[in-house]
Parts: C-alpha cells; sequence; structure tokens
C-alpha cells in the first residue's frame, strides 16, 4: 500500500510540473465568435475556434535559424492583448471603396527577443513571428503546421515542383489521404470544413520566399520552402538553371517581421470572394505621388492579333498598321492602354533596339494623341540584365511593362520583384507580373504593380474550362488581383472547343465569358480578343468596355463553391451584376436587396440563350424595371451566365 501511495504522489508531482510547464494563452475577435488558444509547452501550439466550432487545434508555429530554433521550449515574458479599430480607403479598391478594419491584437514576447503576433478578426486569424536579433540571421526552415481538427477536403493548385508559373488546375484531396509523398501545394489553399471554410494564404511577403505545403495523411499541413539559390546561368531567353542551392531558405535581417499566414474563415462561401483581409493586413504605399498610376483595361495582341473585315485594308501582323487599329479601337471605345506583346523588340533579350515594322515611337505618339498608353512585354531576364530600362521607357513615353516568366518563389527571385516595382515607380512605370505567382502585398507597397497571373486563364485556350474557373471567385481572386485575360467573342461549349492563334476563342457560353469581367477583378483588365470581332458584337463590346476594375461596394448575392457564383459590385450609382456555374444548369431567384431604398431602376441584362448548352453563343439581351424587392429570376445554362447592368 505504501508503495502504491509513493507513486501516487510521484505521479501527481510529475502532473504538477507539466502542469506548471504549460501556459495557455487566450484571445477572441471583437465580436468574440473567433477565438485563438496558445498553449506554451515543448512548443508554440494554438487552437482556433469560430463559432463554436474547433477548427485548428494544436497546430503549430515555429522557425528554426541557424543557431536556434524560434518557439522550442518557449519562456513567455510579456503578454499584451489591445484592440484596434480603423477604416480604410485603398488606393485601388477591388472589392470596397471603404474596408473597416477592427481586430484584437494578442503579442507574445519570447525570452529570445522574438514575439509571435495574432491578429484576430471576426472573420479570420493573421498570425506572423517578429523578432529582434542582432545582424542577419539564416532562415533554416519552418516548423510550422496547421493542424486541421476534422477530415476535409482540401482544393488545391499542385505544382511537379518550386519552379512554377501557378497555373495548375485546382485539385481536390482529402485531408488524412493528402501525404508528403503526393505533390505539394502553392497557396492560396481552400479547406472545405463541414460547417465552415478556410481560406489560407499568406500576406507581407518581403525578403523571404513563398510558402507551400505538404500533407502528412493526418489532417496535418506543413509548411515547406524553396532553398535559396546561390549560383545561376541563363537558360535561353526567358529562365535560369540553379547551379547550386543554399542549405537556408533564407539570409536576412534579424530584425523583422516576417510574412502574415492568415486564415479567412467563413460559414457562407459567398463570404470567401468578398475577402478584404490583404487589404487590412497591407503596409503602408511606399510611392509618395500615385497620381500618375491609372488603373484600366487594356487591349491586347497575342491571342487573336490579326484583324479582318471590311476596315481592314492593311496586312496584319506585328506593325504600326495593325498597332495603330488597336489603338483606334481603345480610343472610341475609352480603354486607355493597348499591351505590346512578344515582336515589339527585335530580340527578346535587347529592350533597346526596337522593330521597325513597328515604329514604336511613332505608335508611342500616336497613342499619346488618342488619349492611349502603351505597354510593352518582356522576359524577366531581360529586365534583370537591363534594369536601366524604366528611365529609358520613361524617356520614350512607355506606360507600363508586362514582366513574363519568373516562375519561382524563392528568396531572390522575392526580391527581385522588390526590386523591379521600385525601379520602375522612379520612373512611372506600371507592372503587370505575367508568369507570377499569386499578390502577396508588394502592390500595396508599390501599387504601380497593378496586376498578377497566377491563374489558368483564357490564354490557355481551350484548358481553360468552366469547372476549374469556378473556383477562382473563391480562392485565388479572393487574394488579389489577377490576369486572367478574359473577354473572348467566339465561345465553345468544352466538349467542341477548337480554335489556336490567332483565332483564340473561349469556353462557356458568351454570358459567361461577360460575366469574367465583373467576377475576376484586376487593376489592369484585359480585352483579350480582336478589335475587329468585338466589333461584331457591339451590345458585347459596349458592355465589357463599361465594366470598371475598381469598386466601392461588392456583394454575392447567391454561391456554392466549386458550383456557382452570383456577384453584384458598385461603382458610383451604378451597378453590375455577374453569374457563372460549372457544367451543370442553373436556377436561382436572388434578391436585389443591395439596390437603394424607394428607387425603380433600369436593368438591361445578357442571358443564355435557349441553345446555349450546345451553342455556347446563343445569348440574348433583356431590359426589365427593378427594384429592392425585385427577387430576380436567373437561369444559366451549363457553363453558362448572367450578366447585368443597373442605373438610372
Amino acid at each position: 500500500m505504501k508503495k502504491v501511495k509513493f507513486l501516487f504522489i510521484v505521479l501527481m508531482t510529475m502532473v504538477g510540473v507539466a502542469a506548471q510547464a504549460q501556459k495557455v494563452v487566450t484571445a477572441q475577435s471583437p465580436d468574440g465568435e473567433t477565438k485563438v488558444s496558445v498553449t506554451l509547452s515543448d512548443r508554440i501550439y494554438y487552437d482556433v475556434e469560430s463559432h463554436g466550432e474547433t477548427l485548428l487545434k494544436q497546430s503549430i508555429i515555429g522557425m528554426q535559424l541557424r543557431d536556434r530554433t524560434l518557439g522550442a521550449n518557449p519562456i513567455l515574458k510579456k503578454k499584451s492583448v489591445s484592440s484596434f479599430s480603423e477604416t480604410i480607403t485603398p488606393l485601388f479598391p477591388l472589392k470596397y471603396s471603404q474596408v473597416e478594419n477592427n481586430y484584437t491584437l494578442l503579442t507574445l514576447d519570447m525570452k529570445g527577443n522574438y514575439s509571435v503576433e495574432f491578429r484576430l478578426y471576426n472573420d479570420g486569424v493573421a498570425y506572423r513571428i517578429k523578432t529582434a536579433l542582432a545582424d542577419q540571421i539564416e532562415v533554416m526552415w519552418e516548423n510550422s503546421t496547421f493542424q486541421l481538427a476534422e477530415e476535409c477536403e482540401l482544393v488545391l493548385q499542385q505544382p511537379g515542383g518550386f519552379k512554377t508559373s501557378c497555373e495548375e488546375n485546382y485539385t481536390v484531396v482529402n485531408s488524412s489521404k493528402w501525404n508528403s509523398r503526393d505533390k505539394m501545394s502553392e497557396l492560396p489553399v481552400l479547406v472545405m470544413g463541414k460547417n465552415q471554410k478556410i481560406l489560407l494564404s499568406e500576406f507581407d511577403l518581403c525578403d523571404y520566399p513563398g510558402l507551400f505545403l505538404k500533407g502528412n495523411a493526418d489532417n496535418s499541413l506543413s509548411a515547406i520552402h524553396p532553398k535559396n539559390p546561390l549560383k545561376y546561368e541563363d537558360e535561353g531567353d526567358r529562365s535560369q538553371r540553379i547551379l547550386q542551392e543554399a542549405d537556408y531558405i533564407a539570409k536576412t535581417d534579424g530584425s523583422r517581421t516576417f510574412p502574415w499566414r492568415y486564415m479567412l474563415i467563413t460559414r457562407e462561401d459567398g463570404r470567401l470572394a468578398e475577402n478584404t483581409m490583404p487589404v487590412r493586413l497591407a503596409q503602408k504605399c511606399q510611392i509618395e505621388d500615385t497620381s500618375w498610376i491609372k488603373p484600366g483595361q487594356t487591349c491586347w495582341d497575342w491571342l487573336n492579333g490579326i484583324p479582318y473585315g471590311p476596315d481592314v485594308t492593311f496586312k496584319g501582323g506585328i506593325n504600326l498598321d495593325t498597332y495603330k487599329y488597336f489603338v483606334d479601337f481603345a480610343s472610341r471605345n475609352g480603354v486607355p492602354y493597348i499591351i505590346m506583346d512578344e515582336g515589339w523588340a527585335l530580340d527578346t533579350r535587347d529592350p533597346f533596339r526596337t522593330n521597325p515594322e513597328v515604329n514604336l515611337p511613332e505608335l508611342i505618339r500616336y497613342g499619346k494623341s488618342k488619349n492611349v498608353g502603351i505597354f510593352v512585354w518582356l522576359p524577366w531576364l531581360t529586365v534583370e540584365h537591363h534594369m536601366d530600362l524604366f528611365e529609358k521607357f520613361e524617356e520614350w513615353g512607355i506606360a507600363g511593362v508586362k514582366i513574363d516568366f519568373m516562375d519561382r518563389q524563392d528568396q531572390w527571385m522575392i526580391n527581385y520583384y522588390d526590386r523591379v516595382a521600385k525601379e520602375a515607380a522612379e520612373h512611372h512605370i506600371m507592372i503587370d507580373f505575367h508568369g507570377a505567382f499569386h499578390p502577396s502585398g508588394l502592390d500595396y507597397r508599390y501599387p504601380n504593380v497593378l496586376t498578377y497571373e497566377g491563374v489558368r486563364g483564357m490564354e490557355f485556350n481551350g484548358s481553360c474550362k468552366p469547372e476549374n474557373s469556378i473556383w477562382l471567385p473563391f480562392i485565388r481572386g479572393a487574394v488579389g488581383p489577377m490576369d486572367y485575360t478574359p473577354g473572348p467573342m467566339i465561345c465553345y461549349q468544352p466538349e467542341v472547343h477548337h480554335g489556336n492563334r490567332p483565332f483564340c476563342a473561349g469556353v462557356g457560353t458568351k454570358v459567361y465569358n461577360l460575366a469574367a469581367f465583373v467576377l475576376l477583378e484586376s487593376n489592369l483588365q484585359m480585352l483579350m480578343d480582336n478589335p475587329s470581332r468585338y466589333d461584331k458584337w457591339p451590345d458585347c463590346r459596349d458592355f465589357i468596355t463599361s465594366v470598371p476594375v475598381n469598386w466601392d461596394e461588392t456583394r454575392v448575392l447567391a454561391a456554392e463553391a466549386g458550383q456557382y457564383i452570383v456577384m453584384a459590385k458598385r461603382k458610383g450609382d451604378k451597378w453590375f451584376i455577374g453569374g457563372i456555374t460549372n457544367n451543370k444548369q442553373r436556377e436561382l431567384d436572388v434578391v436585389l436587396d443591395c439596390l437603394p431604398e424607394g428607387k425603380e431602376l433600369q436593368m438591361t441584362s445578357f442571358v443564355d440563350g435557349v441553345n446555349a448548352d450546345r451553342m455556347a453563343m446563343d445569348y440574348r439581351v433583356e431590359q426589365a424595371s427593378v427594384n429592392k424587392s425585385t427577387k430576380l429570376h436567373i437561369k444559366m445554362a451549363r457553363n453558362g451566365g448572367f450578366v447585368a447592368v443597373i442605373g438610372q
């Protein structure tokens, strides 16, 4: 008996020591519905709860440096909890012209000169590590996981390696079966919980590699990053071969903040498409005078560059007459830019020797006389080897540059983006980053960065299918502007699609492709088709060119992630509605309660024609009078859509 009693005392002593070794810190969002519990024991663990449901449980935050491990046996020096409330006015609002930024800030200062910050919002959680260490540090890897509380489906883009343009189709995997032998995933990731969904991404990415995730076959997702390249050589005109990598992922300042990892949490799928977390986490703009930065639409020649028809009396191609034709169309229709893709320079490696057939100085002069600016395309390596081109382009009068094929997210490449954005801003040059990853904060620090690709868009022609694109408003489009290149006038259902340059066509109905202009945001929104084709459908042309690129208000009227979405957006006193569906026909009733009280307004809508399920070109235009109480019946063909504009 004495022996049993002794063992009991020893056991209770051990429990007491363990309890003393653990410390639990909690905080909650302003409305009390989102909660974080941080447990400090052998590591830093955290749980996330929303509306009474635990979503993440015993997730880990940690970072392995060359000489120490941040998060191992953490000792809390100080805890602080504070509340913040402000109204943000985005410079170029993609969803709202006013964004409320209300959150609880939990700061945990640890022994070892580092801290962890949590922001708790009513609609999500963000955290980051902050260090106050001397000199430079080498980050070997991150000891971080997102441990889901329950098995669920994950919607991912899974590249074959770290070299990726982030244009893969979405795949759906089970969180308990996705393992380290499977392909990893880039961000953002959509966690399809039974009651709530989580959009997982990162923000404020500076001097640090982009985050990828891998599965562990236990409902957890682990951080993985590309190593920093040390030696490399050019491989053609638009790529590099990495010859030697460091054993670390980043060498950086010892005193800094690291990227935010954020989780937008929602019980309503439509809230994903209304996400404003990037605005709320963004740093301040680094450009003092932004008056020269002008978002807008642009014509583009690469997919459908050969004009044809009775008004075309010149030989189409990469020449002055063709580009003047594009400029004239842009000027007539209030489109502020045209993009000249590959071919305007004699050699893609030399940005200073222009194609004499184009006569770039004359084209720039002509464009200015018509209030149309010129963007030019370049491979990223050419920009890297000729960083002085921005000064020269400013002298020439170039408005912007489309930079392509970066295809990496290692620290060196992230810093390349920063260097380019800063240098371009000094010479009043705007940027479209093509061949890029998702936006992660640079476009807020340097808003001359108008858009990014990082999406399987219309330039993929027949393989850009609605069954994949239907995810975009909920995932990629939720985290920032994207260069989807919408706007085909020739459209097919997927099983009969054909057409290649210079006669590319879209997949989905004609109205589906009109709706992309409302649903998919970009500060530089492409018109991917040829002016001669837009002029054959003036009603579609006039609708497309009337759609703003920046918005005052966004309201999702109906949505199911991966299935369908109907979204209303306001600019001034005019509302635009866009809806799309996957390969299933939909009939929906939505109430226009976003409209102002007591006003009868006119609505012009484009709807799928009765034969659009087979003949994707079939559409009709309707007129109606609507008000705040109108119940709008929407019928969309398979791979179809709906668009409307409502105003006085």
